[in-house]
């Protein structure tokens, strides 16, 4: 038993997020809980998880469903798109009061 707690722990240490995988999906997800997503990642079937799924985030939980739901899809690309653009605002405005500054000081 020694010996297998001591390969368990190196396992751990040398592979960190192989505990993290999902093991499990679901293939189906209310509408509810996809609208409280508050963030996500994508699994890939490489590596040490076997398994491909999307890891949905939901109040310090964490739900495993197919990546090929078709509302999980749509709501990744919302998702995606609402934070391309709110990084696209920041640009803006960044450049924009940089601008300001210039014509101030001319």
């Amino acid at each position: 038993s020694v010996l297998f707690l001591t390969l368990l722990l190196l396992f751990l240490a040398l592979f960190p997020g192989a505990y993290n995988c999902c093991m499990k999906i679901s293939d189906e997800i209310p509408k509810r809980i996809l609208r409280r997503v508050e963030r996500f990642e994508i699994q890939k079937a490489d590596g040490l998880c076997h398994l491909e799924a999307v890891i949905l985030y939901i109040e310090g939980r964490k739900f495993c469903v197919s990546p090929r739901i078709r509302r999980v899809k749509k709501m990744m690309k919302k998702m995606k798109h609402k934070i391309h653009r709110s990084k696209l605002h920041v640009r803006k405005q960044r450049r924009t009061r940089m601008t300001k500054e210039k014509e101030k000081k001319q």
